[in-house]
């Protein structure tokens, strides 16, 4: 492929204020651009959105699917991609994807998952990734495992990327400044085997200067507030929905780090390949030992201060949009990428 790229990006945002500055798809966006090729975004909910009438999304989708699809065929054959890369919107499934093939044949084709179970999304995600190239996710276990077992050519582990440009470390008022920080649900839907998180939570909700959005009747957070709730807390709290899965993490974790808060961060299996324990974070197995980092790290300001620089310092280096956007072309050019979780 030519040096300069043309890079084709499909989303499915619907443009929550409260989430518009953590879509991925702008992050890799920004990084290819800052690489020197261009982006095209097309916003598959949304132009399907345009065509139809209709509350309903489901009948939506079944009047005005082709509509979409062939506008965006169109913006393809214009556009002459080398790279397309989707972020499975809701109504993008295999026949979608084989018909851009048949257009363009020349363009490599890669999705991205920052979801566990696969398996349980509204939309047929994996059936849908059989007609990729390239599958990449923000785990390396069972979860990505479905898509290799389903025949997925190639599988990769990609981690979460920053924006050090938005996420970094803010001066905040009072209003912002707290001992603990949780932000979150406190269970998933899909599984409620592991109970750590709920009880942390939950034992969090009945201590003093402990700030909490999103669960237990808490309001939920976003926007520049959840950045600044961030940089106004001493320890950030990061425990997955599911903690058994090799290398898998919430963006939850990479928001804390880059924006320069210290982080308790329940251990995953090969974790400290992303950031190593007691340099950029500290990591616990039980909430006990939760309690007990904790109450140590409140009171030795300048150990915490020291781990927490180290942290936001190796998340803007190490997980920048232009270095995760980098290591999507070497996927694409080598079948792999050098780093060290790899």
């Amino acid at each position: 492929m030519k040096t300069n790229k043309r890079i084709l990006i499909i989303t499915d945002d619907d443009y929550n204020p409260n989430k518009i500055l953590n879509y991925p798809e702008y992050r890799y966006s920004k990084g290819y651009a800052k690489l020197g090729h261009h982006i095209l975004v097309f916003n598959y909910s949304m132009v399907l959105k345009s065509f139809n009438p209709f509350k309903s999304k489901t009948i939506g989708a079944k009047l005005y699917k082709k509509k979409v699809d062939q506008l965006l065929i169109k913006n393809m054959k214009s556009y002459q991609p080398d790279i397309v890369i989707m972020f499975f919107p809701r109504d993008l499934n295999y026949e979608s994807i084989s018909l851009m093939r048949e257009n363009w044949p020349d363009a490599v084709f890669i999705g991205h998952d920052g979801d566990a179970w696969p398996k349980l999304q509204k939309s047929p995600r994996i059936e849908t990734a059989k007609g990729l190239d390239i599958l990449t996710a923000t785990n390396n276990g069972i979860y990505l495992d479905d898509y290799r077992q389903a025949g997925v050519p190639l599988c990769a582990f990609m981690p979460n990327a920053v924006d050090p440009d938005l996420e970094h470390r803010y001066v905040v008022s009072e209003k912002w400044q707290s001992d603990i920080l949780w932000v979150g649900k406190t269970k998933h839907s899909a599984d409620s085997s592991d109970t750590l998180r709920e009880e942390l939570v939950q034992k969090l909700s009945t201590m003093k200067n402990c700030a909490i959005y999103g669960c237990e009747n808490y309001p939920k957070i976003g926007t520049l507030d959840y950045i600044y709730s961030i940089c106004g807390a001493k320890i950030g709290v990061h425990v997955n929905a599911i903690n058994s899965v090799k290398l898998y993490h919430s963006d939850r974790l990479s928001h804390y780090l880059a924006c320069g808060t210290f982080v308790l961060s329940k251990r995953v299996p090969d974790t400290d390949l992303l950031f190593e324990d007691k340099v950029h974070i500290r990591y616990f197995d039980s909430i006990d030992e939760f309690f007990d980092l904790a109450d140590y790290y409140l009171k030795h300001e300048e150990e915490r201060k020291q781990i927490a620089d180290a942290g936001m310092n190796r998340a803007h280096k190490e997980y920048n949009c232009e270095k995760i956007a980098q290591y999507y072309l070497e996927l694409i050019e080598n079948g792999s990428y050098n780093a060290p979780w790899f």
